[in-house]
Protein backbone atom coordinates (compact mmCIF):
# COMPACT_ATOMS: atom_id res chain seq x y z
CA UNK A 1 0.00 0.00 0.00
CA UNK A 2 1.40 3.48 -0.92
CA UNK A 3 2.00 6.34 1.42
CA UNK A 4 -1.01 7.82 0.31
CA UNK A 5 -3.43 4.70 0.65
CA UNK A 6 -2.08 4.52 4.39
CA UNK A 7 -3.88 8.02 5.14
CA UNK A 8 -7.25 6.98 3.28
CA UNK A 9 -7.30 3.75 5.51
CA UNK A 10 -6.82 6.18 8.17
CA UNK A 11 -9.40 8.44 7.61
CA UNK A 12 -11.93 5.55 6.74
CA UNK A 13 -11.11 4.34 9.85
CA UNK A 14 -11.50 7.90 12.02
CA UNK A 15 -15.39 7.65 9.93
CA UNK A 16 -16.46 4.64 10.71
CA UNK A 17 -15.63 5.59 14.67
CA UNK A 18 -19.35 6.82 14.47
CA UNK A 19 -20.82 3.31 13.51
CA UNK A 20 -18.06 0.95 14.52
CA UNK A 21 -16.21 1.57 16.81
CA UNK A 22 -14.49 -1.87 17.02
CA UNK A 23 -13.71 -1.89 13.13
CA UNK A 24 -12.42 1.45 13.09
CA UNK A 25 -10.00 1.02 16.23
CA UNK A 26 -9.03 -2.96 13.81
CA UNK A 27 -8.79 -0.19 11.39
CA UNK A 28 -6.44 2.27 12.55
CA UNK A 29 -4.21 -0.70 14.24
CA UNK A 30 -3.47 -1.93 10.70
CA UNK A 31 -2.80 1.72 9.59
CA UNK A 32 0.08 2.01 12.10
CA UNK A 33 1.56 -1.06 11.06
CA UNK A 34 1.49 -0.37 7.95
CA UNK A 35 2.89 3.34 8.98
CA UNK A 36 5.86 2.15 10.89
CA UNK A 37 6.25 -0.68 8.38
CA UNK A 38 7.12 2.36 5.70
CA UNK A 39 8.18 4.70 7.94
CA UNK A 40 5.69 7.20 9.21
CA UNK A 41 5.87 5.97 12.28
CA UNK A 42 8.52 4.93 14.19
CA UNK A 43 8.70 2.01 17.30
CA UNK A 44 8.70 4.84 19.91
CA UNK A 45 5.58 5.80 18.08
CA UNK A 46 3.63 2.58 18.03
CA UNK A 47 5.03 2.08 21.60
CA UNK A 48 3.29 5.28 22.92
CA UNK A 49 0.22 4.58 21.32
CA UNK A 50 0.33 0.99 23.19
CA UNK A 51 0.61 2.74 26.30
CA UNK A 52 -1.97 5.22 25.34
CA UNK A 53 -4.53 1.82 24.42
CA UNK A 54 -3.59 0.24 28.07
CA UNK A 55 -4.53 3.49 29.65
CA UNK A 56 -7.56 3.38 28.45
CA UNK A 57 -8.45 -0.28 29.18
CA UNK A 58 -7.22 0.27 32.71
CA UNK A 59 -9.61 3.48 33.09
CA UNK A 60 -12.30 0.78 32.31
CA UNK A 61 -10.98 -1.55 34.59
CA UNK A 62 -10.38 0.92 37.56
CA UNK A 63 -14.44 1.65 37.95
CA UNK A 64 -14.85 0.40 41.33
CA UNK A 65 -11.10 2.37 42.24
CA UNK A 66 -12.25 6.59 41.39
CA UNK A 67 -8.99 7.85 42.45
CA UNK A 68 -7.07 5.47 40.11
CA UNK A 69 -9.62 5.76 37.34
CA UNK A 70 -9.06 9.85 37.61
CA UNK A 71 -5.48 8.81 37.56
CA UNK A 72 -5.51 7.37 33.90
CA UNK A 73 -7.61 9.62 32.55
CA UNK A 74 -5.36 12.24 33.43
CA UNK A 75 -2.44 10.46 31.70
CA UNK A 76 -4.21 9.74 28.74
CA UNK A 77 -5.20 12.90 28.27
CA UNK A 78 -1.72 14.33 29.07
CA UNK A 79 -0.97 12.05 26.50
CA UNK A 80 -3.47 12.96 23.49
CA UNK A 81 -2.44 16.72 24.52
CA UNK A 82 1.22 15.59 23.38
CA UNK A 83 0.09 13.95 20.32
CA UNK A 84 -2.38 17.09 19.60
CA UNK A 85 0.81 19.14 20.02
CA UNK A 86 2.87 17.29 18.23
CA UNK A 87 5.39 17.02 21.35
CA UNK A 88 5.67 12.71 21.55
CA UNK A 89 8.80 11.79 19.35
CA UNK A 90 8.25 8.62 16.62
CA UNK A 91 6.01 10.10 14.00
CA UNK A 92 6.64 11.70 10.97
CA UNK A 93 3.62 13.43 9.18
CA UNK A 94 3.33 14.23 5.72
CA UNK A 95 3.07 17.59 4.15
CA UNK A 96 1.37 17.92 1.30
CA UNK A 97 1.14 21.60 0.82
CA UNK A 98 4.82 22.98 1.24
CA UNK A 99 4.42 27.05 2.00
CA UNK A 100 2.41 28.18 -0.63
CA UNK A 101 0.16 30.83 -0.99
CA UNK A 102 -3.13 30.04 -2.16
CA UNK A 103 -3.75 34.01 -3.60
CA UNK A 104 -1.87 36.87 -4.06
CA UNK A 105 -3.39 38.43 -0.38
CA UNK A 106 -2.96 35.18 1.40
CA UNK A 107 -0.28 34.27 3.11
CA UNK A 108 2.09 31.27 2.51
CA UNK A 109 0.32 28.04 4.13
CA UNK A 110 1.83 24.44 4.18
CA UNK A 111 -0.67 21.34 4.27
CA UNK A 112 0.21 18.30 6.74
CA UNK A 113 -1.60 14.54 7.11
CA UNK A 114 -0.80 14.91 10.63
CA UNK A 115 -0.82 11.06 12.30
CA UNK A 116 0.02 11.74 15.77
CA UNK A 117 -2.79 14.02 15.85
CA UNK A 118 -5.11 11.66 13.98
CA UNK A 119 -4.91 8.96 16.72
CA UNK A 120 -6.73 11.34 19.67
CA UNK A 121 -9.93 10.51 18.77
CA UNK A 122 -9.60 6.66 18.82
CA UNK A 123 -7.43 6.60 22.47
CA UNK A 124 -10.73 8.76 23.72
CA UNK A 125 -13.15 6.96 22.47
CA UNK A 126 -11.37 3.96 23.60
CA UNK A 127 -11.58 5.21 27.37
CA UNK A 128 -14.82 7.30 27.13
CA UNK A 129 -17.47 6.25 24.50
CA UNK A 130 -19.54 9.53 25.21
CA UNK A 131 -16.82 11.19 23.93
CA UNK A 132 -18.70 10.82 20.67
CA UNK A 133 -22.06 10.60 21.58
CA UNK A 134 -24.09 11.68 24.50
CA UNK A 135 -27.58 12.57 25.62
CA UNK A 136 -28.36 15.85 24.36
CA UNK A 137 -28.72 18.74 27.47
CA UNK A 138 -32.50 19.69 25.83
CA UNK A 139 -34.63 19.66 22.33
CA UNK A 140 -33.80 22.55 19.85
CA UNK A 141 -36.02 24.39 17.34
CA UNK A 142 -34.67 24.21 13.99
CA UNK A 143 -34.67 27.72 14.10
CA UNK A 144 -32.28 27.95 16.24
CA UNK A 145 -29.82 25.50 14.17
CA UNK A 146 -30.65 27.92 11.41
CA UNK A 147 -28.85 30.53 13.47
CA UNK A 148 -26.13 28.36 14.55
CA UNK A 149 -25.51 27.42 10.74
CA UNK A 150 -25.54 31.55 9.67
CA UNK A 151 -23.04 32.54 12.46
CA UNK A 152 -20.22 30.23 10.63
CA UNK A 153 -19.72 32.77 7.73
CA UNK A 154 -20.71 35.79 10.23
CA UNK A 155 -17.76 34.98 12.24
CA UNK A 156 -15.73 34.94 9.12
CA UNK A 157 -17.38 38.33 7.92
CA UNK A 158 -16.74 39.50 11.25
CA UNK A 159 -12.80 38.56 11.14
CA UNK A 160 -13.01 40.82 7.88
CA UNK A 161 -14.46 43.37 9.43
CA UNK A 162 -12.05 43.38 12.34
CA UNK A 163 -8.88 43.17 9.45
CA UNK A 164 -7.92 39.59 9.71
CA UNK A 165 -9.18 38.11 6.57
CA UNK A 166 -10.03 39.46 3.38
CA UNK A 167 -12.62 38.34 0.85
CA UNK A 168 -10.83 36.47 -1.80
CA UNK A 169 -12.14 33.31 -3.70
CA UNK A 170 -10.06 30.45 -4.57
CA UNK A 171 -10.13 26.85 -5.84
CA UNK A 172 -6.87 25.59 -5.02
CA UNK A 173 -5.78 21.95 -7.00
CA UNK A 174 -5.12 20.74 -3.52
CA UNK A 175 -9.10 20.66 -2.34
CA UNK A 176 -8.89 16.91 -2.06
CA UNK A 177 -6.30 17.00 0.14
CA UNK A 178 -7.49 19.55 2.33
CA UNK A 179 -10.76 18.25 2.51
CA UNK A 180 -9.19 14.61 4.06
CA UNK A 181 -6.66 16.73 6.12
CA UNK A 182 -8.82 19.20 7.80
CA UNK A 183 -12.29 16.77 8.41
CA UNK A 184 -10.33 13.90 9.51
CA UNK A 185 -6.88 15.13 10.99
CA UNK A 186 -7.78 18.48 11.79
CA UNK A 187 -11.46 18.74 12.83
CA UNK A 188 -12.49 15.37 14.66
CA UNK A 189 -9.06 15.47 16.43
CA UNK A 190 -9.88 18.85 17.86
CA UNK A 191 -13.48 18.47 18.54
CA UNK A 192 -12.68 14.94 20.11
CA UNK A 193 -9.92 16.78 22.59
CA UNK A 194 -12.09 20.27 23.11
CA UNK A 195 -15.40 19.28 22.45
CA UNK A 196 -16.35 15.55 23.28
CA UNK A 197 -13.60 15.49 26.30
CA UNK A 198 -13.22 18.59 27.82
CA UNK A 199 -15.90 20.73 27.38
CA UNK A 200 -17.89 17.59 28.91
CA UNK A 201 -16.20 17.28 31.92
CA UNK A 202 -16.44 20.75 32.41
CA UNK A 203 -19.77 21.05 31.99
CA UNK A 204 -20.27 18.55 34.38
CA UNK A 205 -18.75 20.77 37.03
CA UNK A 206 -19.40 23.99 35.75
CA UNK A 207 -22.50 23.55 34.43
CA UNK A 208 -24.17 23.68 31.02
CA UNK A 209 -22.88 27.82 30.10
CA UNK A 210 -19.95 27.79 32.52
CA UNK A 211 -18.41 24.67 30.66
CA UNK A 212 -19.18 26.08 27.57
CA UNK A 213 -17.52 29.44 27.85
CA UNK A 214 -14.38 27.82 29.42
CA UNK A 215 -13.71 25.37 26.75
CA UNK A 216 -14.25 27.97 24.30
CA UNK A 217 -11.78 30.16 25.73
CA UNK A 218 -9.20 27.64 26.37
CA UNK A 219 -9.47 26.77 22.68
CA UNK A 220 -8.94 29.88 21.70
CA UNK A 221 -5.66 30.04 23.64
CA UNK A 222 -4.61 27.02 21.87
CA UNK A 223 -3.97 29.10 18.84
CA UNK A 224 -2.04 31.31 20.93
CA UNK A 225 0.66 31.23 18.58
CA UNK A 226 -1.18 32.80 15.87
CA UNK A 227 -1.79 35.79 17.89
CA UNK A 228 -4.71 37.80 19.87
CA UNK A 229 -7.21 37.86 16.85
CA UNK A 230 -6.82 34.06 16.06
CA UNK A 231 -7.44 33.51 19.72
CA UNK A 232 -10.31 35.77 19.85
CA UNK A 233 -11.63 34.32 16.50
CA UNK A 234 -10.92 30.75 17.62
CA UNK A 235 -12.42 31.20 20.59
CA UNK A 236 -16.01 31.93 19.00
CA UNK A 237 -15.28 29.74 16.65
CA UNK A 238 -15.25 27.12 19.79
CA UNK A 239 -18.90 28.60 21.22
CA UNK A 240 -20.73 27.51 17.44
CA UNK A 241 -18.95 24.07 17.94
CA UNK A 242 -19.38 23.80 21.15
CA UNK A 243 -23.42 24.38 21.20
CA UNK A 244 -23.16 22.17 18.53
CA UNK A 245 -22.13 19.49 20.23
CA UNK A 246 -23.78 20.03 23.55
CA UNK A 247 -27.24 20.51 21.67
CA UNK A 248 -26.92 17.80 19.24
CA UNK A 249 -25.06 15.20 21.60
CA UNK A 250 -23.07 13.90 18.67
CA UNK A 251 -19.55 14.72 17.62
CA UNK A 252 -19.72 14.20 14.28
CA UNK A 253 -22.25 17.15 14.25
CA UNK A 254 -19.75 19.57 16.04
CA UNK A 255 -16.96 17.76 13.29
CA UNK A 256 -19.07 19.33 10.54
CA UNK A 257 -19.39 22.54 12.04
CA UNK A 258 -16.23 22.84 12.24
CA UNK A 259 -15.16 21.61 8.85
CA UNK A 260 -17.51 23.99 7.27
CA UNK A 261 -16.34 27.30 8.51
CA UNK A 262 -12.23 25.55 7.68
CA UNK A 263 -13.79 25.03 4.12
CA UNK A 264 -15.58 28.40 4.01
CA UNK A 265 -12.61 30.03 4.75
CA UNK A 266 -10.38 28.61 2.23
CA UNK A 267 -12.64 28.96 -0.62
CA UNK A 268 -14.17 32.61 -0.42
CA UNK A 269 -11.59 34.16 2.22
CA UNK A 270 -8.03 34.94 2.26
CA UNK A 271 -6.02 31.84 3.94
CA UNK A 272 -5.33 31.33 6.39
CA UNK A 273 -4.88 35.13 6.85
CA UNK A 274 -4.48 38.27 5.18
CA UNK A 275 -0.92 39.80 4.24
CA UNK A 276 -0.87 43.18 3.49
CA UNK A 277 0.42 44.13 0.60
Amino acid sequence: MTQEGIWLLLAIALGLLFVQRTLATGLAGVAVLLGWWQGSIALSGVLILIAGGMLARGHALLGDRPRWQAASEALLVLLCAGLFLHLLPGFTNLKVVDSVAVGPQSAPASLWFNLDKAMVPFLLAAMLPGVLARTPARPVGRRRWLLLALSVPALLLLAVALGGLRLEPHLPAWLPQFVLANLFFVSLAEEALFRGWLQSRLQACCGGWGGLLLASLLFGLAHLAGGPLLVAFAALAGVIYGLAWWWSGRLWVATLFHFSLNLIHLLCFTWPVWRPA
